[in-house]
């Protein structure tokens, strides 16, 4: 069996399209998909891209979704930030009505049994909840009590949008990086699981991709393009941020 983990579209399409492609290319048997398929600039057509697919999906929700959702039922969530709450409020407003049910139908986990490597345990950013940051450097003692009770040999995440592969006490712990909004080089992150664990990077025409989101009526589509497509935050320049944020 052959799981493909993918995580933070933020509704950027092409780079969903791109991924698919090469997740088709590696016969993938099941797509879980990590969270945070929402915000972004092309919101209705990612759903739906995910919702037609011809392999079985599992989709877990993110902080993204659960703002959104939030707002659908008319409760702007107040730990969005101010620059990025119209964003939220647009996207809402694109939907359609069923898509309410559809996000709220999403769980906060999952796991999946995969040969060779055992039971893996899926969320969007820690056991505990959607929001807390952790990254690659942050230190062990302090992550080991978020960890602790998980009862499973490997564990996704992602949240961060960065990849990285490390131990947490016995628990291997993945981050998926990000499909949509990259921090680090261009291009869309994702995990293929089976035999073996492969950090995977698939690079797609960025300048097209850029065009597409600018055409669309995204509040911060010159922004998204520009930014998180063309050339994305650095991952060094993003730890030091997080850093400051993250778990204590």
């Amino acid at each position: 069996m052959r799981v493909a983990a993918i995580y933070d579209i933020h509704a950027n399409l092409p780079a969903l399209e791109a991924v698919l492609q090469e997740i088709r290319q590696s016969e993938v048997d099941q797509i879980v998909v990590g969270g945070d398929v929402l915000p972004g600039p092309m919101p209705n057509e990612t759903i739906e891209c995910l919702l037609n697919l011809d392999i079985p999906v599992q989709l877990i929700q993110g902080n993204g979704d659960r703002v959104v959702l939030a707002q659908m039922r008319s409760t702007e969530s107040s730990e969005v930030p101010e620059q990025f709450r119209e964003v939220v409020r647009w996207v809402a407003r694109q939907l359609h009505p069923e898509h309410e049910r559809l996000l709220a139908s999403w769980p906060k986990k999952c796991r999946v049994e995969i040969r060779g490597i055992g039971e893996v345990l899926f969320c969007h950013a820690t056991p505990r909840n959607d929001t807390e940051i952790f990254t690659r450097l942050t230190p062990e003692d302090r992550l080991l009590p978020v960890f602790e009770g998980v009862n499973a040999p490997v564990m996704v995440c992602g949240h961060t949008h960065m990849q990285f592969d490390r131990k947490i006490g016995s628990i291997r712990v993945l981050n998926a990086g990000s499909v949509g909004m990259p921090f680090g080089d261009p291009g869309a992150y994702w995990l293929l699981f089976g035999p073996d664990i492969q950090l995977r990077h698939t690079p797609y025409d960025l300048a097209k991709a850029a065009e597409r989101i600018r055409e669309t009526k995204y509040p911060q589509a010159q922004e998204f393009a520009a930014g998180n497509v063309l050339q994305p935050p650095s991952e060094e320049k993003t730890l030091e941020a997080f850093a400051r944020v993250e778990l204590r």
